[in-house]
């Protein structure tokens, strides 16, 4: 008897330019691996399109037969949700062109890029995108749950960059959205992540900048206080131009690491600069001034390689499990609670990261996109990251008990794109007050919740935007 899924396939096969991809296929094992390996799932087709056709025909094809649909870029999801057990994959990843303008600072890039796609493309021509600190993130995926990364402060989110989106709905139209076409989809892909449809093509605002200055420096145990107090203290009256990023962590077992410190708890951080050199230098001295700091340096690097500097320490393959927060303030007993917890870190790579956001970011109206509030600029980040699957309990364990911990002290909210799996209940306290208008506009757009495999809006029962 024909099952759903050979129905699918048969519609799709005379007409689908890409290719068709099932269990026992040559590739299979290959294409439905996804960046964490904590989600290792079967789907029963996937389709890597070709181009927008493609999308379009997989989407209506997939509708039509009511197959569980999942969507995957760079196949980054913490949750996994860029596949599924028994249905449906439409994989973007072979459309990955990059249009630059550079007289008008603009680039529209395919759905299926990577981070490093879109960098390597503009910086061609001296040009940034703001986006994320692992080249082989989806960019897609990143842009649509709001995305941070080295350059939020100075120009804002990655989804405050994008002018304009061109959809696949899941009747598989192709709709685009901007300020003054359906602005209502606009406004919700700008933070509501993948509930709206697949997105094929982003028009982005561009920003000159082809290098830095990054200051790194790390402390032992005894000093971790005294410089988180001061990066607490430091950050609200920083320049835009200065990004700290501060992770307390396990001190790598590498040459580069003085031998005591080797595998034993340590604040690592990383002071970037992006504005005029000799300017930068004098700030740096002043973010990395106190304690007993090691391994301390400064250098101009290009904007590649500083885009590239995270990728070995987040490889595909690895587990990765995670509990993020925000505050509007860092109290001492916060701190006291991450530091205590460094004795009991499970695995070299789990960490606690630390980020301050502001800046040009802040200057955003909450009412502007549907990313969550902006006014708690404290980011925390307990990152699990491990190997064995017989390590799961261990780090799990430890990522939730310190979230149970500074939990008291944090505001309301998350961010979607450091979401684990388990926490579809805090999906409505990601986007708070846009709650309701997300609903109605995914209820408008997706009133049957075919894009359900992401941090999930549901829609109305009865749609009622017009």
């Amino acid at each position: 008897m024909s099952t759903a899924i050979d129905d699918l396939y048969s519609s799709l096969k005379a007409r689908f330019h890409g290719e068709l991809i099932r269990p026992g296929d040559h590739s299979y094992e290959a294409a439905r691996g996804i960046w964490n390996r904590m989600v290792a799932r079967t789907p029963a087709l996937i389709a890597r399109c070709a181009d927008i056709p493609d999308v379009q025909l997989a989407v209506r094809s997939a509708a039509n037969n009511k197959v569980l649909t999942a969507v995957r870029c760079g196949g980054h999801s913490l949750a996994g949700y860029s596949t599924c057990d028994g249905g449906l994959v439409i994989d973007l990843s072979r459309m990955r062109e990059v249009i630059v303008d550079p007289a008008s600072r603009r680039a529209r890039f395919a759905g299926g890029c990577l981070l490093s796609t879109v960098d390597t493309a503009t910086q061609k021509h001296g040009l940034v995108f703001p986006a994320g600190v692992v080249s082989h993130t989806g960019a897609a995926g990143l842009i649509l749950g709001g995305g941070f990364g080295w350059l939020t402060r100075r120009f804002g989110l990655s989804c405050d960059n994008v002018q304009g989106f061109t959809v696949v709905t899941p009747d598989g139209s192709l709709v685009r959205a901007n300020s003054k076409d359906n602005p209502e989809l606009y406004w919700a892909l700008r933070g509501g992540g993948g509930n709206f449809g697949v997105v094929v093509e982003f028009e982005a605002g561009l920003h000159p900048l082809s290098s830095v200055v990054l200051g790194e420096a790390m402390c032992a145990v005894n000093d971790i206080a005294p410089v988180l107090r001061h990066w607490r203290d430091f950050m609200p009256g920083a320049p835009e131009d200065l990004k700290w990023n501060v992770s307390l962590r396990l001190a790598p077992q590498m040459e580069s690491v003085p031998a005591q410190l080797r595998g034993r708890p340590v604040l690592s951080q990383s002071v970037l600069w992006t504005g005029d050199p000799d300017e930068g230098h004098r700030y740096l001295g002043q973010a990395l001034s106190v304690g007993n700091l090691v391994g301390s340096g400064r250098r101009v690097m290009s904007y590649l390689d500083l885009q590239t500097m995270a990728d070995h320490e987040f490889p595909s393959g690895r587990r990765y499990y995670t509990k993020s927060g925000y505050f509007k303030s860092l109290d001492d007993s916060s701190i006291d609670d991450m530091i205590n917890a460094l004795a009991a870190l499970p695995s070299p790579l789990t960490q606690i990261e630390l980020a301050y956001l502001g800046g040009a970011a802040s200057r955003v109206a909450a009412s502007e996109t549907a990313f969550g509030d902006r006014s708690s600029p404290f980011v925390v980040n307990l990152l699990g990251n491990w190997a064995d699957l017989s390590e799961d309990l261990a780090n799990i364990s430890w990522v939730r008990n310190l979230f149970r911990e500074l939990r008291p002290a944090m505001t309301p909210g998350v961010y979607v794109n450091f979401m684990s799996a388990d926490e579809s209940d805090r999906v409505p306290e990601a986007y708070r007050e846009h709650w309701e208008r997300l609903a109605a506009i995914k209820s408008h757009y997706d009133p049957n919740n075919f894009f359900r495999l992401n941090h999930n809006i549901h829609p109305r029962k009865q749609p009622v935007m017009t």
